[in-house]
């Protein structure tokens, strides 16, 4: 077992570049189609340079997958398909000695149906008071307890044969917990103290707004206030207790925290909660200059008042890839069409993604990069038979699902299966290889040089404010320290403000020395 990280905060998390690691999906070790941790491991050299601080991992523990890994079925074992637990500590030890820290992932608001609790409490034991069990209403019990939706899709309820209901706010095999009960928040404090103890530094929390429910589990009734389940004030009480096993070790926390109300938002990054939490209103927002301006200036405000750090992401595991995304007539966000049925426009949207992650990395915060966006990756059509993600089973087949931004990464042009290693578990579509690793390597003009270049330029920034330069319509000017980033949004070229040096551009300048339209560039004043 690895040593306890030293109860130490040296502030490496409030302006860290964060990758994500979709274990499944990142590197095939052994050959059988599914990324491991013996994948990552042999990776970590391609992960230095690429220059990344930490890396986020997705729930790589015990899991019957129905979920991707987020029905966990035992928080204090790795699942074989990845790897033993003595591989992960050897993973974040190895990874620690390059530089660069672990974030792994909690799943709080559920756990799998074959979690020993669950089970247990299907076998009529003491347990079920740990979930939330309620008879159905109607004559019969026919009709569930209320009236509250999965985030999947239909009822978020399921009757037993016995004629129970039990709560699962996703899919059915994710139960969800009761957190109004003591053994469920021990334990969770636990498995934090069981991970920071093999040296990692941080967690993510999923779905970190749904933990608590209404104990009279009623309607959600429009504008009901308090929701009965989405940020409910006795959720900061068990955030308080996990800072402080957190704060015992150096350790940090970011949040997935979706609410409208930047207020309410802010309460959860007070000092004695959590230290930050993705901003979903950037990742979200449309390629627009005034809507983006928006999005930065709010999210900036939004954490002021807690002294909180930003976080900027431009796509995770849960979203159609940023090539796809602003290759599109509409460059919203939107879940339901994800990258199917609508036009895209590639070399568009790999201009726009190219200009969006300068701007991403020169903002004040930290920045969170999913695997394979360095690469410039596309959102990938997955043929109706392999879908396996279930958003696209629970909608009826109207929501295609977020298998088409999780496939397998391609690593080497040459190799079968572009070097990911066995057949993959998601089919790599038609001329994947175009964009591996080792291709792009050797490219001063590709979309991982790019990465490459701007973390290596990003501390040019400092880690001062930002201060926005007048700019013409449709272009984003700001600077940070001595450094000036510079986003063309608009049709036409513009000239460059005044400046010393040109650091690194998204593409290249037109012949009269002008910043031409969905460009991005770094200049030194």
């Amino acid at each position: 077992m690895g040593q306890p990280t030293p109860a130490t905060d040296d502030g490496w998390w409030r302006s860290a570049v964060i990758y994500q690691v979709y274990v499944r999906s990142f590197a095939d070790g052994d050959g059988d189609g599914t990324g491991d941790l013996a994948g990552v491991r042999a990776r970590l050299p391609y992960l230095a340079e690429l220059g990344v601080d930490a890396l986020w991992f997705t729930p790589w523990y015990r899991s019957p997958m129905k979920d991707g890994g987020y029905d966990v079925a035992d928080y204090r074992a790795i699942d074989p398909a990845f790897g033993t637990l003595a591989e992960a500590e050897k993973l974040i030890a190895e990874a620690r000695e390059l530089g660069i820290r672990t974030i792994v992932d909690i799943v709080p608001n559920h756990v799998s149906d074959q979690h020993p609790w669950f089970r247990a409490a299907l076998a009529g034991g003491p347990g079920r008071e740990l979930f939330h069990f309620r008879p159905g209403r109607g004559e019969q019990g026919e009709l569930p307890p209320n009236d509250w939706q999965s985030e999947f899709g239909g009822p978020a309820w399921t009757r037993l044969p016995d004629g129970d209901w039990y709560l699962h706010l996703f899919a059915p095999e994710q139960p969800d917990l009761n957190w109004a009960h003591p053994a469920v928040r021990q334990e969770h404090e636990d498995i934090l103290r069981f991970w920071f103890e093999r040296g990692v530094a941080g967690v993510r929390v999923d779905s970190a707004a749904l933990l608590a429910k209404d104990p009279e589990l009623p309607d959600v009734t429009e504008g009901r206030a308090p929701h009965p389940y989405v940020d409910r004030d006795e959720l900061h009480d068990v955030y308080r207790a996990w800072r402080a096993v957190a704060d015992e070790y150096g350790a940090v926390f970011v949040g997935e925290v979706w609410l409208p109300d930047a207020e309410r938002f802010a309460r959860y990054l007070r000092p004695d909660e959590l230290h930050t939490a993705f901003n979903f209103s950037f990742l979200t927002c449309p390629w627009d200059a005034d809507r983006l301006r928006t999005s930065i200036d709010d999210t900036l405000a939004e954490h002021a008042p807690v002294g909180a750090p930003a976080t900027w992401v431009l796509c995770n595991h849960d979203v159609t890839r940023t090539v796809t995304r602003y290759g599109r007539a509409d460059t919203g966000f939107d879940f339901a069409t994800k990258a199917f049925g609508t036009p895209t426009d590639l070399a568009l949207g790999t201009r726009r993604a190219r200009a969006a992650a300068l701007l991403s990395l020169a903002l004040p915060g930290a920045v969170y990069v999913y695997q394979g966006e360095e690469l410039g990756l596309p959102e990938a059509d997955i043929p109706l038979d392999r879908i396996e993600d279930p958003m696209h089973a629970r909608s009826g087949g109207t929501d295609p699902g977020r298998d088409g931004c999780r496939v397998p990464l391609p690593w080497a042009a040459g190799e079968p299966h572009a070097g990911f290693g066995g057949e993959p578990w998601l089919p790599q579509p038609d001329g994947w290889a175009a964009y591996a690793a080792d291709r792009q390597a050797e490219d001063p003009g590709s979309m991982l040089s790019l990465y490459r270049a701007a973390i290596r330029l990003r501390p040019e920034f400092g880690d001062g404010p930002l201060t926005w330069l007048p700019a013409p319509d449709g272009v984003l000017a700001f600077t940070r320290a001595d450094a000036l980033c510079v986003v063309n949004l608009a049709d036409t070229p513009v000239d460059l403000p005044a400046h010393t040096e040109l650091l690194l551009h998204s593409g290249p300048l037109d012949t009269a020395g002008r910043l031409p339209g969905d460009t991005a560039v770094w200049l030194r004043a």
